[in-house]
């Protein structure tokens, strides 16, 4: 009886499956977002002043950070809960697909959201003329938590290997 409920449970990873879909949905969605932007640029581009170039350009990088992130997710994700990818023969893809553990992914993780807290709350300061104190103080607020955050993170894992390792 117990070794039938383990199977179940081992195979219930497999309903993960229609979650990474979705997440490639979101991908492709991004990918519209980021198509509609540089179009919006291209067709206004004679338009913008400086600062609106910049913001447009770090619009497109916030974009890009968050793709990466859902890239991540869906990859390693897989790879850690579902099935190991086989990455005999296919030398072009990310060395990090078949190395990635849980504890690493956490770190990448929060190391991009920061990265797209830091985007948009440099957005933010850069548009500040539209922008409210108390939005751009909560803005702050918010980044300095993701970055605390990551830094938490990073190191309860760095003791954590560690203690896993042996070392004291």
């Amino acid at each position: 009886m117990k070794a039938l409920f383990e199977r179940f449970l081992l195979a219930s990873r497999w309903l993960l499956i229609p979650f990474y879909v979705g997440l490639v949905l979101a991908l492709v969605e991004l990918l519209a977002k980021v198509v509609e932007r540089v179009y919006q640029v291209a067709t206004q581009f004679l338009d913008l002043t400086e600062e609106g170039v910049l913001l447009s350009a770090l619009s497109v990088v916030d974009l890009t950070l968050s793709a990466s992130l859902i890239v991540i997710v869906m990859l390693s994700g897989y790879a850690n809960f579902v099935s190991r990818f086989d990455v005999m023969g296919h030398e072009e893809w990310p060395r990090w697909i078949a190395d990635i553990d849980f504890s690493a992914l956490k770190v990448k993780l929060m190391a991009s959201i920061v990265a797209i807290t830091a985007i948009k709350l440099l957005e933010a300061f850069m548009d500040a003329g539209h922008e409210t104190d108390r939005d751009l103080g909560w803005q702050t607020g918010i980044h300095v938590v993701f970055v605390v955050s990551a830094l938490l993170v990073a190191f309860a894992d760095r003791i954590g290997d560690r203690h896993g390792n042996g070392e004291h």
